[in-house]
């Protein structure tokens, strides 16, 4: 396979781009570390057929600044495997393996698992390099994805928007693109506040219910293994269905780019609430804040992932874990939000004010001769 290299460096980064193969056994990998400025970079490795140069670097970019906004020890980084993930376990171990092999001498990255990998990854990466958060329970690990740290965030950052007047969540349906570790989870902590799911996706399908699915009896069906077309209690969509529907609030937990200029015109919920990294368009957000529609953004609203491998990496418990990212969340959602009004701003291009005058305060301190 013929990766091609080319990307935007700025004042900030990239500090590395690594193309990582193994003929042997197939890897074809891509390792993006952009800033290390307040320590080793962390970042999750995906796993997908059409992952590239430029979605990892704008990925790891994402990452600088969502370390730098949650004040946490650790710069910006990303990984990615060319390959499909649906693959069985043992060939997903063999390339798993390899990558860590690939970047044992690559000391300033901790990697973490990302879409299409999972806990038991991570024990194997940490089985080849000792390096790694989102480990098994077993071996020390906070089950970020079980509990749903990063949905919880998510959660929380909404919860920021309604005490701001932008939406009163019990009154509010909600579409989930992507009702996977994340996505599922935010809609399991949004329907505690009394939200409505009135729409949900995975990578086979969309289903719709305007009058709320049965949010419990859908988290086992694809606990069993199930794809929510499947899924008894709405009408079968298609994913692209989703874009128009009705609803208050939009968790997009999936794929980057689903909202784009073509499309966000369609888009009537009032707070949209980024779960997944950089799923809209520069274009995309800019006709969001020209029409009114509240995003929350990513390396803000979906913090919670990166803050609980943090505390899992300095030894920290899940409470710890839980109350660091409601606190941080919370602060920042507030702080960009607030930003965003007194400017008349888009919420990113506050949040990336902010995020990037961190970045390079702490680049200050570092040795210049």
């Amino acid at each position: 396979m013929d990766i091609q290299v080319s990307i935007p460096a700025d004042d900030i980064g990239p500090e590395k781009v690594v193309i990582l193969r193994e003929p042997g056994v197939g890897l074809e990998a891509i390792l993006v570390v952009d800033n290390t400025a307040a320590g080793p970079a962390i970042g999750g490795i995906r796993m997908a057929t059409d992952v590239s140069v430029g979605e990892v670097f704008r990925l790891a970019r994402a990452m600088t600044f969502k370390n730098a906004a949650a004040g946490l020890r650790h710069g910006g980084a990303k990984s990615g495997i060319v390959a499909d993930p649906d693959m069985p376990d043992h060939d997903k171990e063999r390339l798993v393996r390899a990558l860590a092999h690939a970047m044992s001498d690559i000391t300033d990255y901790i990697p973490g698992p990302d879409m299409g990998l999972t806990e038991a990854n991570m024990a194997q990466i940490h089985d080849e390099i000792g390096r790694v958060v989102g480990l098994p329970p077993a071996m020390g690990g906070i089950p970020l994805d079980t509990l749903g740290a990063t949905g919880f965030g998510v959660a929380v950052a909404v919860e920021v928007a309604e005490e701001m007047d932008r939406v009163r969540i019990d009154a509010s349906r909600v579409v989930v693109q992507g009702v996977g570790a994340v996505g599922i989870h935010a809609a399991r902590f949004l329907a505690r506040r009394g939200a409505s799911i009135v729409g949900v996706s995975d990578s086979r399908g969309a289903i719709v219910a305007p009058d709320g699915l049965d949010l419990d009896g859908l988290i086992a069906f694809k606990q069993a293994g199930n794809h929510v077309g499947e899924f008894p209690g709405g009408t079968v969509a298609r994913g692209s269905d989703l874009i128009g529907l009705d609803c208050e609030i939009w968790v997009p937990a999936a794929r980057p780019d689903v909202f784009t200029a073509a499309n966000a015109h369609e888009v009537r919920a009032k707070v949209i609430a980024e779960g997944a990294n950089i799923p809209a368009t520069a274009e995309a957000e800019a006709i969001f804040h020209e029409r009114g529609v509240i995003v929350l953004p990513d390396f803000i609203a979906n913090a919670g992932g990166v803050i609980c491998g943090a505390v899992e990496y300095g030894g920290g418990n899940e409470r710890e874990a839980f109350t660091t990212i409601e606190e941080k969340i919370r602060a920042n959602t507030r702080e960009v939000l607030e930003r965003s009004v007194a400017a008349d701003v888009a919420p990113r291009v506050a949040a990336t004010e902010m995020a990037r005058a961190r970045v390079l305060e702490m680049m200050g301190y570092r040795r210049s001769f």
